[in-house]
């Protein structure tokens, strides 16, 4: 699986908006999963397409004329009541200075299940989404972007996060974390990331040099970090009766199943300190945070339909 996300996060509307594609290559051959989703109102739309690829020199995928997302560009067409088009410009991607992505030193040990990297720390868009019978302007709305990949598609279990409309606007946060598989190596770990407003970024989740502890619940995502250097706090927030069911992509059958709890406009407090010392701290009421799983997101949705 090689999956591309976008979020777009309109501080003055009180707005936010994800893009999604997976790639998936099976026996059978490759396909996507691709979806469109928006805050406020729970808005949610996916397609599984036949056809698909990713690029070979960059970052990006594509889907004939249904979805193409890369570092400047995404078009999104699920039907006249979900598309999204907007361009990309003024990008923070991940500093070029750092050898390592999102998952770190874990980034070279092959055959794992699942890496992350978020390549994209902030830009600003613009175009126009259609979101159900509104359309929406994005003109101005801070850009994150990531990519995860590996052999065996999600995770059993994994969290994640990210905000920005946090008062100062070139701040960005997000964490992954999750089950770590190759072979018999098995170990769960959480990486986290902060831009700071000067341009600073911490970057935690080493298990010897920089762990983070995260504690996940049903409606709040509480995560420490700290290495020699930095110590980072962070408290998420979003009740699970307003969480979305998203699907996942089940790889050798072509099929998408209900797999994570996603917030798209939860509450994130963060706490940044250098030696000891508070460099920065931020709320955002616009965060994304999501609880994933199959076995417990089926049961979630087969509790709500029930």
């Amino acid at each position: 699986m090689e999956g591309y996300f976008w979020r777009f996060t309109d501080t003055a509307s009180q707005r936010t908006l994800i893009a999604l594609i997976g790639v998936q290559r099976s026996r059978r051959g490759t396909w996507a999963l691709a979806g469109l989703g928006a805050h406020p109102g729970q808005f949610w739309c996916h397609e599984v397409l036949r056809q698909a690829k990713a690029r070979r020199r960059g970052l990006g995928a594509r889907s004939g004329t249904k979805f193409f997302g890369d570092d400047r560009r995404v078009v999104v067409d699920l039907g006249p009541d979900a598309q999204l088009d907007v361009t990309l410009s003024h990008l923070r991607p991940w500093p070029g200075n750092r050898p390592f992505g999102g998952s770190s030193w874990f980034q070279m040990v092959p055959g794992l299940n699942q890496y992350w990297h978020p390549w994209l720390l902030g830009g600003k868009a613009t175009g126009t989404a259609t979101i159900g019978d509104e359309t929406w302007q994005l003109d101005g709305a801070d850009v994150y972007g990531e990519k995860n990949w590996g052999k065996d598609g999600f995770p059993h279990s994994w969290w994640w996060g990210q905000a920005q409309g946090f008062a100062e606007p070139e701040a960005c946060v997000a964490f992954a974390g999750g089950e770590v598989t190759a072979g018999p190596f098995h170990t769960n770990v959480t990486a986290l990331v902060v831009r700071l407003p000067d341009g600073t970024l911490v970057r935690l989740g080493n298990p010897g040099t920089s762990p983070v502890r995260a504690t996940i619940t049903d409606d709040d995502w509480v995560l420490s970090g700290r290495s020699r250097t930095w110590q980072v706090e962070v408290q998420g927030h979003a009740p699970l009766a307003d969480a979305l069911v998203l699907p996942v992509p089940l790889v050798q059958e072509h099929l998408a199943a209900p797999g994570a709890l996603e917030h798209l406009g939860g509450t994130m407090s963060v706490q940044v300190r250098r030696h000891g010392r508070l460099v920065w701290e931020g709320t955002s009421h616009l965060a994304g945070l999501e609880h994933g799983g199959l076995d417990r997101a089926v049961a979630e949705e087969q509790r709500r339909l029930a």
